[in-house]
């Protein structure tokens, strides 16, 4: 079964994505060309994967690249409120400039978590990009370190997405597109 039949809606297709990615390419390319020391762009796995690899290619300026997991969904829709790092950094990160690559923020509770784990790493900077926002669903306000800034690609409404990257029980992430998820596919 193809799985068009399984989304609702297209929220974002491929090529307005592909368009903001490029965007947010350039704005941090021009925030980060003055500064001595490459920043360091952590994709949070597995969601982030794809807008991690387009985003990169769209930075004009030396970077490092890296990876860490947080588990707080598991195979439902609700996050459990209390994530927990499963698989941590490689890199040191101490005086470093870190860009945390997140696919969607919504309640706020797993980059709460992060910006801590980072912070406690001695981070001199903790931004975050990421490719969708849900402020409608935030339930913890996090603050940035240092010099650390909030990029954003789309907001977007209170629906269950998946594509490009984003997934159901770890289904749907090869879709090139963002769109809302039939509720009889999840419910």
């Amino acid at each position: 079964m193809s799985l068009e039949k399984h989304i609702e809606k297209v929220l974002f297709s491929a090529e307005v994505i592909a368009n903001r990615v490029g965007q947010l390419g350039s704005e941090i390319t021009s925030d980060f060309s003055g500064e001595s020391e490459s920043p360091v762009f952590v994709g949070v796995a597995t969601g982030a994967c794809l807008f991690l690899a387009d985003l990169v290619r769209r930075i004009d300026v030396p970077i490092s690249i890296d990876f860490i997991r947080v588990e707080s969904y598991g195979s439902g829709t609700v996050s459990s409120g209390a994530p927990r790092i499963s698989f941590d950094l490689k890199l040191d990160v101490t005086n470093k400039h870190v860009i945390l690559v997140e696919d969607i923020v919504d309640t706020g509770n797993t980059l709460s978590c992060l910006i801590e784990h980072l912070k406690s790493k001695k981070a001199s900077s903790v931004s975050v990009c990421t490719l969708l926002d849900k402020p409608s669903r935030r339930k913890v306000h996090f603050k940035l370190v240092g010099i650390g800034k909030f990029y954003s690609g789309f907001e977007c409404p209170d629906d269950f997405v998946v594509g490009y990257g984003m997934d159901f029980a770890e289904q749907y992430r090869n879709l090139s597109y963002i769109g809302v998820l039939k509720p009889e596919f999840y419910m």
